[in-house]
């Protein structure tokens, strides 16, 4: 029997026990070090947002989505239409009141109240409300044909953010973390900015970069637009470093100790995660969120200087600090609730459009600029837009305006990928409606997730015995505008 030589002996046993030991201790500091391939180290540590590698070589790393909230116009944006010039204050022949949400104001045909100007070896046409980001226009990537599928805010909101008019689908920055995982350990993978908060919350507030069905790890970060960004950032005071971490070991075993017990196991773990999360923060956010650590002309690029753009530069600045630090997906939405308090300009488009325009131009022109001189705009995919587009004939009542368009709008694209100076798609002579090269929104998402290095066809969750995903049973991506 001592002869068997499946069996060994005492002494190699502990040999090959301590070597095991030893190989334990040695991936775990490849894991912390970020040495460790990412299947293998997701296998050792079981975290979800460990970082995981796409379907094939991605042109983007992260992707900063500049949310224009209430609905743009293209036709006083970026679709220049001569011809709407020619036919204002003309009826439009064949026109179907509901397509905008007030059928009782529908006026006549209204020329944009801006003027236009051709910008970059491109010859992009720009209105006057870009000045500073006319210059960029040889960096985007136009899509003027996009179109949706709702006249009203909140499922409009949800298609643009979850490929769905309906509540409850994971938004596009989720299923990016959970198919490619985060390259940082101290700071969320998804992070949200708002305008601030007396403007209110994008209609459907959380569900718009909600998880959904997917583990709620994958939610966005809503940050605070003042004060503190999150709560409980900082230590409460008199609590030291040991102290509070035999707090979190005490929480995670109580919470462990429901594991296998539950339906919501799922988001026991979630919640054991989330508290170490913010442990790791407490050290690393300030730092990240601190823009006054950037020098002043870095700040002056943003227009931090500048009153009137000040919190959206912030923001903006902050977004790129973010991703710099290997945060995924970051979404930052431009107006509040409804109406003059977001791009929804219904009365005084001139206004309306003049002011959010104003607030946001430099800031983003900016953003371009320092992500373009740091080397990161090649790997940061920059996307502009909102959740539908405006009509071209006016709404009566207080100041000329416009109603809800979701059969046409212009969404753009920079780096990442994206091929700079080009234009997908077109409207009609009016700006109307999308005839040309047609793109909805399951088509944008198979585009950004197809920068991403994601078949989208591919990146499926199982849930209620069917595999979902962003783009349901559609979306081609947009070959076009690719690099």
């Amino acid at each position: 029997m001592w002869n068997d030589p499946s069996l060994i002996d005492r002494r190699q046993m502990l040999r090959r026990a301590g070597a095991g030991a030893g190989m334990l201790a040695l991936a775990g500091l490849f894991q912390d070090s970020g040495s460790l391939l990412p299947s293998a180290s997701a296998a050792v540590s079981g975290d979800p947002l460990i970082a995981r590698p796409p379907h094939f070589p991605a042109r983007a790393k992260s992707v900063i989505w500049l949310f224009m909230n209430g609905g743009p116009s293209q036709v006083d944006t970026w679709d220049h239409k001569p011809e709407l010039t020619k036919s204002d204050g003309k009826e439009l022949p064949g026109f179907d009141k509901n397509t905008g949400f007030f059928t009782g104001s529908v006026g006549p045909l209204m020329k944009s109240p801006f003027d236009w100007a051709r910008h970059g070896q491109s010859g992009t046409w720009v209105s006057s409300l870009f000045p500073h980001l006319a210059r960029h226009v040889d960096k985007m990537a136009f899509l003027h044909s996009c179109h949706t599928e709702s006249n009203n805010h909140s499922p409009a909101l949800f298609m643009a953010n979850t490929g769905s008019t309906r509540m409850g689908f994971p938004c596009v920055g989720s299923w990016a973390t959970y198919g490619l995982g985060s390259e940082s350990r101290d700071l969320p993978s998804f992070v949200v900015m708002s305008d601030p908060l007396d403007r209110g919350l994008p209609k459907g507030h959380a569900s718009n970069w909600g998880a959904g069905f997917l583990p709620s790890v994958y939610q966005g970060t809503w940050l605070r637009p003042k004060g503190e960004p999150i709560d409980n950032l900082r230590p409460t005071a008199g609590m030291g470093d040991a102290a509070q971490r035999a707090q979190l070991d005490l929480l995670a075993r109580l919470n462990r100790g429901r594991l296998g017990h539950s339906p919501l196991d799922g988001e026991f773990d979630a919640r054991i995660r989330s508290f170490e999360l913010a442990y790791r923060m407490q050290t690393a956010a300030p730092e990240a969120f601190d823009i006054g650590r950037e020098p002043a002309p870095v700040q002056r690029l943003y227009g931090l200087d500048q009153p009137h753009c000040k919190h959206f530069a912030a923001q903006c600045l902050m977004a790129r600090r973010m991703v710099e630090r290997g945060v995924r997906f970051v979404q930052i939405y431009s107006g509040g609730m409804d109406n003059q308090r977001s791009w929804d300009g219904h009365e005084d488009i001139v206004g309306n459009h003049g002011g959010f325009a104003r607030e946001t131009d430099q800031p983003i022109a900016g953003l371009l600029a320092d992500l373009e001189q740091r080397g990161l705009l090649d790997e940061t995919l920059v996307i502009w837009g909102g959740e539908f587009g405006r009509l071209p004939v006016s709404q009566k009542g207080g100041k000329p305006g416009r109603d809800h368009n979701p059969h046409a709008f212009t969404y753009w694209m920079a780096g990442g990928g994206a091929k700079g100076g080009v234009h997908h798609g077109a409207t009609d002579e009016l700006g109307h409606k999308a005839v040309v090269d047609k793109v909805s929104f399951n088509d944008l998402h198979a585009t950004v997730l197809h920068l991403l290095g994601f078949d989208h066809e591919r990146l499926t969750y199982l849930h209620s015995g069917r595999k979902f995903r962003l783009t349901d049973v559609a979306g081609e991506v947009v070959k076009s505008i690719l690099a």
